[in-house]
């Protein structure tokens, strides 16, 4: 059986408890830090979302640059150029669709960014630079 997931406040949340990681049919919600993929690249089939708990990520959308603070969702639709990093210490919610999930995995099981190309392929995404 399926049950929902509450994920208390930061300042309510138990000592042990790690970051929350979440994922359903549709789609999946991940406590991440730290920034993503260094270069431009776009999901032809997928929509990805983040909202900032802590910190400030950059994101580059195209040729347009965004600072999203703590509090920022931002929601890139399927075919729009983007990447982003973290600027200092950031925390933020990913919501990911599980095609996404796999692609990410499998993108940091392959430190060899000749390798990124290929998988991006696999997914339905492309690297732009």
């Amino acid at each position: 059986m399926l049950e929902a997931i509450i994920v208390p406040a930061a300042g309510q949340r138990r000592e042990d408890q790690g970051p929350l990681a979440a994922s359903g049919r549709s789609f999946g919600v991940y406590e991440w830090g730290g920034s993503g993929p260094a270069y431009l690249h776009v999901h032809h089939a997928d929509d990805e979302a983040w909202h900032v708990l802590e910190g400030t990520l950059r994101f580059r959308l195209g040729d347009r640059q965004v600072d999203a603070t703590a509090g920022t969702t931002v929601f890139v639709p399927a075919g729009v150029p983007h990447t982003y990093e973290a600027v200092g210490t950031a925390r933020y919610l990913i919501i990911l669709t599980p095609r996404l999930r796999d692609l990410v995995a499998e993108l940091h099981g392959a430190p060899d960014l000749r390798q990124h190309h290929a998988i991006m392929r696999r997914y339905q995404s492309e690297v732009l630079e």
